[in-house]
C-alpha cells in the first residue's frame, strides 16, 4: 500500500508516519514545506528519524505549489492519503491571517482538486474541534452545531464543506475532528511544553482565563493507535469522527500538577482571550464503534512521559 502524509513532520503527521513505517508492506510518503511557525530543529529531528527507513521518502512541497502536487501525483501511485498539512495555533491567526488563508483553505483545496484525478481509495484530513466554537451542550457530537470563535476553527469548517461539493465520487473522505493532541514530539507553542519551556527559562507563564477553562486532552499514542485502526477500515460513504479522549481536564489542575513537578511557581493569571472556547469535550462513540478502541491512556501518566520526553528533547524547542 501506498501512503502520502502530508505535514510529515509536523506532530501527528510525524507521529502516526514513524508507526506505520515499521509496516514493511507500507511505502510511505511524505511532504512537508517545513514552515518555520515553530523550531526547524524539532522538525529536522523528526525527518532525520524518518528518513531511516527504506520504505519513506520525503518532497519538501508546498500545497500552494500545485504544478509541483500534480508532477507528484503523475510519478506514484497513492492509495490512501492523510492530510495533516496546515498553519496551527489559533492566537497566530491574528498577526498571520495570510498564513492560515493560503495554508488551511489554499493548499488544502489544491491537495483535493489535484488528488481527485488519481483514484485515491481514502483521504483522511485532519479538522478540529475547533469547529465547535462554544457549542454549550457536552458532549460535542458529530452532528452538534458548528460555531467556530476564530479563523482556524472558520478555516476547517470551510474544508468540511468544500469536500461535499469538489471531490471524487469513488474516494473516501474521512475528516478527523482532533481534540487538543499532546505528547512526546509535540508542538511547542501547546500548552504543557509551552509551560515547561517557560519554567525552564525562568519565565512568567501567563495562564489565560485564570485557568478557569476545560480541554478535551487526547494523548498522542492513543490518536496513532486509532489512526492505524481507521486505516484498515472501509468506509462506503464519506463522514466525520471525533478523535478524543473524552475526558475533559480542568486547566487550573493541571497547571498546579505541572507546578509540583517543576518547583516553577511564576504563574500570571490574566484575562479570558476571546478567540478561545471555555471548554472542548468531545463525544468518541462513533470512534470506538470503529476501531473498537477500549481504553484512553491515564492523562497523568502520560503528562509524566511527555516531561519525561521533554527533558531529554529540550534542546530541540
Amino acid at each position: 500500500m501506498n501512503i502520502l502524509v502530508t505535514g510529515c513532520a509536523g506532530f501527528i503527521g510525524y507521529s502516526l508516519t514513524h508507526k506505520i513505517l515499521l509496516n514493511k508492506n507500507f511505502k510511505i510518503f511524505g511532504i512537508d514545506n517545513l514552515n518555520t511557525y515553530y523550531s526547524l530543529k524539532l522538525k529536522n529531528e523528526r525527518l532525520k528519524r524518518l528518513k531511516k527507513y527504506k520504505n519513506f521518502n520525503f518532497y519538501k512541497v508546498d500545497l500552494n505549489q500545485k504544478k509541483k502536487l500534480i508532477s507528484f501525483f503523475n510519478k506514484h501511485k497513492i492509495d490512501v492519503v492523510f492530510h495533516f498539512a496546515a498553519q496551527a495555533g489559533v492566537r497566530y491567526v491574528f498577526s498571520h491571517p495570510e498564513k492560515f488563508i493560503e495554508s488551511n483553505i489554499m493548499g488544502f483545496h489544491n491537495l483535493i482538486d489535484v488528488s481527485k484525478h488519481y483514484n485515491i481509495k481514502k483521504f483522511f484530513y485532519a479538522s478540529s474541534s475547533s469547529v465547535y466554537g462554544d457549542e454549550n451542550k457536552f458532549p460535542v457530537n458529530e452532528k452538534s452545531k458548528l460555531i467556530p470563535k476564530n479563523i482556524y476553527g472558520l478555516s476547517k469548517k470551510m474544508n468540511e464543506e468544500y469536500i461535499h461539493i469538489n471531490s471524487n465520487i469513488s474516494t473516501k473522505y474521512i475528516g478527523l475532528r482532533f481534540f487538543t493532541v499532546f505528547g512526546e514530539w509535540g508542538r511547542p507553542d501547546m500548552l504543557i511544553l509551552k509551560f515547561l519551556k517557560t519554567a525552564q527559562d525562568k519565565k512568567v507563564f501567563y495562564l489565560n482565563n485564570s485557568g478557569k477553562h476545560w480541554r478535551d486532552f487526547t494523548y498522542i499514542d492513543d490518536v496513532v493507535k486509532n489512526l492505524e485502526k481507521l486505516l484498515t477500515k472501509n468506509f462506503k460513504k464519506n463522514t466525520i469522527i471525533n478523535i478524543c479522549s473524552s475526558r475533559p481536564i480542568y486547566i487550573k489542575n493541571l497547571i498546579d500538577y505541572l507546578c509540583k513537578k517543576t518547583n516553577f511557581f511564576n504563574i500570571k493569571k490574566i484575562k479570558q482571550n476571546k478567540i478561545e472556547a471555555i471548554k472542548t469535550h468531545g463525544e468518541n462513540k462513533k470512534l470506538k464503534n470503529i476501531t473498537n478502541f477500549k481504553k484512553f491512556s491515564n492523562f497523568y501518566n502520560s503528562v509524566d512521559k511527555t516531561i519525561r520526553w521533554y527533558q531529554d528533547y529540550k534542546k530541540l524547542i
